[in-house]
């Protein structure tokens, strides 16, 4: 079977689902299981994994037995904000140490802080983390992060929130071809569709959750997303036919026709 690798481990689904944005745990909890997803993201400062006694917290919904956590540094502006927030996920989850690292810029567009970022991850890295990074569409920069040794390099394909798919499939396509550790689209997915060509395009994975959580049915959609990245590894695995530009070509053979 066609597995995910990350960090030594296989995972059969290639969707890996945020879990912040539901109503409320049980609808995150349905929505994860629609999914198929093995490796859900947490944002360690904005869900409850046990740092609130006395209140609900994901565990409870989604055993760590069950799902590989993925702590986050969603809403951290700085390196030392994220590496605080990771030293503090791995405390809380008892010595985890795959990680999704994000630094961002600003509030506005929530486009990520390159250099604040590769700064977190040498510091995470030298301490022992397996870090899986958010970033741009800039193939040098990615190119940087792999041979700094982070296991899976994380570009957006538009800005966190947006829905506006891949905006740039061409700066995508040279990080696919160019890197060795796993490439997984994360930011900007708005619907099936577009998980389809992110996956289409060569992608290890994809990762989202405003597409999911935001959706008017949000379980209907996580299953829709399901269906979409396994269409679309199918079809690269395949192979598409070549595009032919201005030469048709009949479906069907054209030598034995019935009476010719």
């Amino acid at each position: 079977m066609d597995k995910l690798g990350i960090a030594g481990r296989e995972y059969t689904s290639r969707l890996l689902v945020g879990t912040g944005k539901y109503r409320d745990f049980d609808q995150t909890r349905q929505a994860v299981e629609a999914s198929g997803a093995e490796i859900v993201t947490v944002a360690i400062r904005r869900t409850n994994i046990g740092q609130i006694a006395g209140e609900p917290s994901l565990l409870d919904a989604l055993p760590p037995n069950r799902y590989t956590y993925l702590p986050n540094t969603a809403g951290c502006y700085t390196a030392d904000e994220a590496v605080r927030t990771l030293r503090l996920a791995r405390e809380l989850l008892d010595g985890h140490e795959l990680v999704k690292l994000e630094v961002l810029g600003d509030p506005h567009t929530l486009y990520p802080n390159v250099i604040e970022t590769l700064k977190a991850a040498k510091t995470l890295i030298h301490e022992g983390f397996k870090v899986m990074v958010y970033t741009s569409d800039d193939p040098i920069v990615a190119r940087e992060f792999e041979a700094m040794g982070c296991v899976a390099v994380m570009p957006l394909a538009s800005l966190i929130g947006s829905g506006m798919g891949i905006l740039n499939p061409w700066n995508l396509q040279i990080i696919i071809n160019e890197l060795k550790v796993p490439v997984i689209v994360d930011a900007g997915v708005g619907t099936a569709s577009d998980a389809a060509i992110a996956m289409e395009l060569g992608c290890a994975g994809v990762l989202m959750n405003t597409a999911i959580a935001a959706a008017q049915d949000p379980v209907r959609m996580a299953g829709a997303m399901k269906l979409a990245v396994t269409a679309g590894r199918q079809a690269y695995l395949a192979g598409r036919m070549p595009k032919k530009i201005y030469t048709a070509s009949p479906s069907s053979p054209g030598t034995g026709i019935i009476g010719s």
